[in-house]
């Protein structure tokens, strides 16, 4: 089999993988639009024209993407997530849509819960302090008996619930669809109400709606001095009520490594001193990435090798 394929995560068009290998032995030319960047609609309209498959990070991928993209037959994420694609745009042009499914949920997960005891010690805070030379603390709180709400119960919230308990917290979930085999002691489902009315800290592990989840309404609801973990997507948030929040203490730490641009453009609320930020790293681990990319490898050759 011939034919070009597109690789266009960061964490792979940059240093490469030794599962693209599986390609090129079966003769596809592999193509990097944007080596080590987040490729621009330009740089994707320029590669994409010619590709049989694509392995695919989280950049849009539009209609008119799809339509300068003459011949393609998969979209492989190396991800779960399919919110930057043009699914009906896809389907239209008989374009199969595959998803590494639970490949980067142990790094997600683990990075969720470094954050939420970041913010529960302030330790990137009091990190920048000393190495300015400034000798102050903020006092801090302990996991143990805290609740944590969990936003999205699929096979990442699921393992943010099995570390989170294994510390001693009470862990309460919401789910549009609740898998009723999940039940370790300690945890239970609830609405989404309650899920923010009863938590110490709130993490979303759910793709975005129509509409914000913490909005200033809900934020309202949530305990004085919550901490917001997001790891998922940045549009489950409204910024400015987010920023509101966060001056009143209603907030009492944001925790996010997802946001609307990569790299984000400055704001006045990751400029926050109550914000953590890291750039998007969830899934990226050795392990992660490792599993993220063979699964996704593999379903290309699925679709185009059947």
């Amino acid at each position: 089999m011939t034919g070009k394929i597109a690789v266009t995560p960061r964490s792979l068009s940059g240093a490469g993988h030794p599962a693209l290998s599986l390609l090129t032995e079966r003769g596809y030319e592999i193509v990097f639009p944007a080596p080590g960047k987040t490729p621009s609609e330009d740089d994707l309209l320029r590669a994409v024209p010619g590709c049989v498959g694509w392995l695919a990070g989280v950049e849009p991928i539009g209609a008119k993407v799809l339509s300068a993209a003459d011949g393609l037959r998969v979209i492989s994420r190396n991800g779960v997530g399919v919110d930057n694609i043009d699914l009906r745009a896809a389907q239209a042009r008989g374009v199969r849509i595959e998803r590494a499914m639970g490949a980067n949920a142990r790094g997600v997960a683990e990075l969720a819960v470094t954050l939420m005891l970041s913010a529960f010690r302030h330790v990137p805070w009091s990190d920048a302090r000393l190495h300015g030379g400034d000798w102050q603390r903020r006092i801090g709180i302990e996991a143990e008996s805290r609740t944590l709400g969990i936003v999205g119960c699929g096979a990442i919230g699921r393992q943010v619930a099995e570390i989170a308990l294994a510390m001693g917290m009470k862990v309460v979930g919401y789910d549009p669809f609740p898998n009723p085999s999940f039940a370790p002691v300690g945890f239970r489902y609830a609405d989404l109400a309650e899920v923010l009315a009863v938590s110490d800290a709130v993490t979303a592990h759910c793709p975005p709606g129509d509409q914000p989840i913490l909005t200033a309404q809900s934020l309202a609801t949530m305990k004085h001095g919550v901490t917001v973990i997001n790891t998922a997507r940045a549009e489950l948030v409204d910024d400015d009520a987010l920023l509101a929040a966060l001056d009143s203490g209603q907030v009492g730490v944001l925790a996010t490594d997802v946001f609307h641009a990569e790299p984000p453009p400055p704001s006045a609320l990751l400029a926050h001193d109550r914000v953590i930020l890291t750039p998007h790293a969830g899934g990226f681990t050795e392990e992660s990435v490792d599993r993220a990319t063979r699964s996704a490898v593999e379903n290309i050759l699925k679709v185009l090798e059947p």
